[in-house]
């Protein structure tokens, strides 16, 4: 193994970054975007070169960068010779298509995001060819759906083109998911996730039990990636996309992903009965489907996408052979395919521009008019066709070949015949291309003048012709690259011995039938186009359809039954299938008998235990009274905070007293806005079925409680009392774990806590901006008003209170590190002082003395504690990890010091802004309600005075 650390992750991130720049370069101009488009793509290329000696050598080349090494998951890449043939088809093809699609696409059509969507495809196909990581890979794998979805339905104004997007990411996507758990299989066999561990184990792999499984699943993702039968529908569905998008998709790059996926695992898969029987005989038959109906088409690119298939099969069954010779075939016919193949879309692409029809019987007479695409069209053609002395021919003999030494199922005719008729559609539907295209006389009634394109739009597809003729004359240029590619697909060195002439052998005989078949075809095409028409037969497209309509029926069915939008069936739902697992899992595990026994129980508790159990009732038998379920829900929580005490856990007794204090206070204003009464909502019945299940799930929870009580168990709390202060520097444990231990837990509490606070400031923002602050400012003025709003013991209780309150938050908060306490229960408690000034003295009144908004403080507070985990982050330590140390000033004595204090503090400042930010925005409906302002703290509502004349005596 050689050492790829540097250049292979830039090479696997250049594309992504490169994405970035389109959508901005658009506005310098088509030439600007297209330039910087085509800039990473050839960054790239140069460092794959760079790269290609080591690899012709027989290096591979690896990088890793660990990211969750617990998971097995680590962004790690590698390049051998099947990685390093991929990355230059879709790099070199890459940047001709983006050259290719500057003259192709309009000037109404975005090529800024075109470019965009380009670049990301291009990344997830690096991705998948030189990741070293299975999970990395499904990763990629994934993203080509997605980012080809946007690409196949990038002309979003088409109706085919959005619903050619849709069919292949429900396909491929659908695959992929499949795919995700045969790799996940295979990594659990091998006990590893790096594809490089699991090649190295094929013998292991083929002997599993899960061999079979993995197998199916993964071949599931492979042939839905390529089109294989009976998933072959989706590929021309697709061609509704611009040209480039079909000339680099789907003939170099997403399609082949399959079969590169095939020829990667081919060292651990193949060589099994299991292996030749299923990919051997889906590619023969996809071979041959794809050719006859591609025979058949009309349309330019539905020929070709058909053509695709069938060539996508002969790949699919070469590799699924099993044999070395097979793996040479393929992986040459691989480069050959890529070479006429997008060299065809674009000479389709450009007969569509020029004469605006992709019709062939609307064609015809195209080389007296565009010679220059004739000539591309014809050679590339002629190579699709398996003649001499193009390419094409090469590796058909060679596929011939190997399919006349292949015996199924003891017959050793049936494949080399199957073949050969799959080699004649494919002579026909080429020499059709060639001839009802390009050949007769010229017409006078084509939907545009034709002409040669400009030379940006030939140049790309003429670069791929001279590769076409050059590799078919002197194909020995190409054996450095199939050698070494072969040999990483069979795990063993090589020889691909390449030349145009083999001598009269069995592969040229079935090859001359299948010329001189095909141009029997060909001839004979109108009639049997005429019975083609006429004959009964299956759609796949229909079919693929009515399955679709039938799953949105099906899902739409049980999502109605099951979201009705009443939240007590999912409450119901989700808490019966808990006790139903809970209990399944209690009683078929195994169970130590109880080791510890009952404590007696004080009378304290036992009176504390019923009183909370009555206040339990009594909520569920009051609920529908706000105002008293309220008051028993405080009673609940007082009960709780004194079980805390009782139990020695003074900082969670503290906390509990204070959330509970402030909810209480929150929750009366809101209900003030309330009716009085909750409306009835259940039936009898549902109630009962409710109290049935919550009494049930409380009693597991319950017995879960009790079994884990009455027996030892290893808990993490020792490691926390031996580390508190070693490791985070104070000696209360509790407030260590909170800001040290896991303080990114406590900082994604107090970011959910900002969240909700700023929410609820815009919900309310926007419903007193609407047609409900509207009916609030209408509502009538209670009569029943008290006249004394502020009662003036409350007041004056309040102002007493508040400077006593903060100066206890402070000390709260300042000995939290070491005593109970903390920067959370100090914001509760000085969110209770502040509260008691809104009740007393009224919202207008606090609210024009206050001198910070409570937005920024919410805001400071996220950033302070943020910033203190990135320092340690920065120092090399885990995020949050705290830095203390101690200090001895003069005439003070020593003290500690550390980064937990700030952190400390965002809390602080968080819960503080939070708590107030929602007192603000649920007090701000009494102002829209009719709730006058006070010029003085004392002030009664003069608009309320009395006017009853015997009260005015009185």
């Amino acid at each position: 193994m050689s050492d790829g650390s540097t250049l292979l992750p830039l090479i696997a991130s250049l594309p992504f970054l490169g994405a970035l720049v389109p959508g901005i370069m658009i506005r310098a101009g088509r030439n600007a975007c297209a330039t910087f488009t085509a800039v990473p793509t050839i960054l790239a290329l140069v460092l794959l070169g760079l790269m290609a000696p080591a690899v012709l050598r027989g290096e591979t080349l690896q990088a890793e960068i660990m990211w969750l090494p617990q998971l097995g998951l680590s962004v790690s890449f590698f390049l051998d010779g099947l990685g390093l043939l991929f990355a230059g088809m879709i790099l070199g093809v890459g940047l001709l298509i983006t050259l290719y699609a500057r003259f192709y696409l309009s000037g109404d059509d975005p090529m800024g995001q075109f470019y965009t969507y380009l670049l990301l495809f291009q990344g997830a196909m690096l991705g998948i060819v030189i990741s070293d990581n299975i999970l990395l890979l499904l990763i990629f794998w994934e993203l080509t759906s997605l980012s080809s979805f946007l690409l196949i339905g990038y002309w979003k104004h088409l109706p085919e083109g959005r619903q050619g997007a849709r069919m292949a990411l429900a396909v491929t996507g659908a695959g992929g998911l499949a795919m995700i758990g045969g790799m996940l299989i295979l990594g659990n066999i091998v006990g590893s996730y790096n594809l490089t561990d699991i090649l190295a184990q094929g013998d292991a792999i083929r002997a599993s039990e899960w061999y079979m499984p993995a197998l199916i699943l993964i071949l599931l993702g492979a042939f839905t990636k390529s089109a294989q039968f009976p998933f072959h529908f989706w590929l021309p569905h697709a061609m509704a996309a611009p040209t480039p998008v079909s000339a680099y998709l789907h003939s170099a790059t997403m399609v082949k992903a399959g079969v590169f996926l095939l020829a990667r695992m081919w060292p651990v898969l193949s060589g099994t009965p299991e292996w030749f029987y299923i990919v051997a005989t889906v590619g023969l038959i996809t071979m041959v489907l794809g050719a006859v109906i591609a025979l058949f088409k009309d349309d330019l690119k539905a020929l070709l996408a058909f053509s695709t298939v069938s060539h996508l099969g002969l790949l699919t069954m070469l590799l699924g052979f099993g044999t070395e010779k097979a793996a040479i075939a393929a992986v040459f016919h691989i480069i050959n395919h890529l070479t006429f193949k997008a060299a065809l879309f674009m000479t389709a692409g450009i007969v569509d521009h020029e004469t605006h029809t992709r019709d062939i019987k609307r064609l015809g007479g195209l080389a007296k008019l565009m010679p220059i695409t004739a000539v591309i069209g014809t050679i590339t053609a002629l190579s699709m066709a398996g003649i001499a002395p193009f390419n094409g021919f090469i590796s058909k003999e060679k596929m011939l070949e190997e399919a006349v030494h292949t015996v199924w199922w003891e017959n050793p005719w049936l494949v080399p015949a199957v073949a050969t008729l799959g080699a004649v559609f494919s002579v026909a539907y080429s020499l059709r291309f060639i001839f009802h295209v390009f050949g007769g006389p010229v017409r006078d009634d084509y939907p545009s003048k034709p002409h040669d394109p400009p030379f940006g739009l030939w140049a790309a597809p003429a670069l791929l012709t001279v590769l076409v003729v050059g590799i078919g004359v002197m194909p020995f240029l190409a054996e450095p690259i199939v050698n070494i590619a072969a040999t990483a697909v069979t795990g063993q060195e090589t020889n691909a011995y390449l030349k145009l002439w083999h001598g009269l052998t069995p592969a040229l005989y079935l090859s001359i039938v299948a010329v001189v078949g095909g141009i029997v075809l060909l001839l004979l095409h109108r009639p049997l186009d005429r019975a083609w028409l006429a004959a009964p037969r299956p759609e796949a497209k229909a079919i693929f359809d009515a399955l679709y309509a039938a799953l949105a029926r099906l899902s739409h069915g049980l999502t109605d039954g099951l979201h009705n939008g009443a939240i007590s069936r999912y409450l119901a739902i989700f808490v019966t299938a808990t006790v139903v697992m809970g209990y399944f899992a209690f009683t078929s595990g195994t169970l130590s008998p109880p080791s510890r026994d009952l404590l007696p129980i004080p009378a304290v508790a036992a009176v504390g235990w019923l009183l909370l159990i009555v206040a339990t009732g009594l909520v569920v038998i009051n609920h529908r009274n706000r105002f008293r379920a309220l008051i028993l829900i405080g009673i609940i929580g007082l009960m709780v905070s004194g079980g805390f005490v009782y139990l020695s856990a003074p900082d969670l007794a503290l906390t509990q007293i204070s959330v509970e204090t402030v909810t209480i206070m929150l929750l009366l204003l809101a209900l003030y806005f309330l009716p009085k009464d909750t409306p009835k909502e259940s039936s009898t019945g549902l109630r009962l079925r409710d109290g049935a299940i919550a009494v049930t799930a409380g009693a597991g929870v319950a017995g879960l409680a009790m079994t884990f009580l009455m027996r030892d168990f290893s808990s993490i709390s020792d490691f926390h009392l031996a580390n508190s202060y070693t490791g985070g520097g104070g000696t209360n444990v509790v407030n260590v774990i909170l800001v040290d231990f896991r303080g990114y837990d406590t900082y994604g509490e107090i970011i959910v806590l900002g969240i909700a606070g700023l929410t609820i400031f815009a919900l309310m923002e926007s419903l007193l901006r609407g047609p409900a602050g509207a009916r609030l400012k209408a509502q009538p003025v209670p009569p029943d008003r008290s006249r004394d709003r502020h009662p003036l013991m409350m007041v004056v209780a309040t102002r007493a209170m508040l400077p006593i309150a903060v100066m206890v938050g402070i000390y709260i908060f300042l000995r939290g590190h070491n005593q109970p306490g903390g920067g959370f229960v100090a914001g509760l408690v000085i969110s209770i002082a502040l509260l008691m000034q809104y009740m007393a003295s009224g919202f207008a009144w606090t609210q024009s003395r206050q001198r910070i908004e409570y937005h920024s403080m919410i805001g400071w507070g996220a950033l302070i504690a943020g910033l203190t985990g990135v320092g340690a982050w920065l120092g090399g330590a885990p995020f949050l990890t705290s830095i203390y140390g101690y200090i001895k000033l003069p005439m003070i004595e020593k003290f500690g010091l550390g980064s937990a204090f700030a952190f400390d503090l965002g809390v602080f400042l968080t819960v503080l802004g939070a708590v107030m930010l929602m007192l603000y925005s649920l007090s701000r409906i009494a102002r829209y309600a009719g709730e006058t302002v006070n010029v003085e703290p004392m002030d009664y509502d003069p608009s309320l005075r009395v006017t009853d004349s015997k009260q005015e005596e009185t």
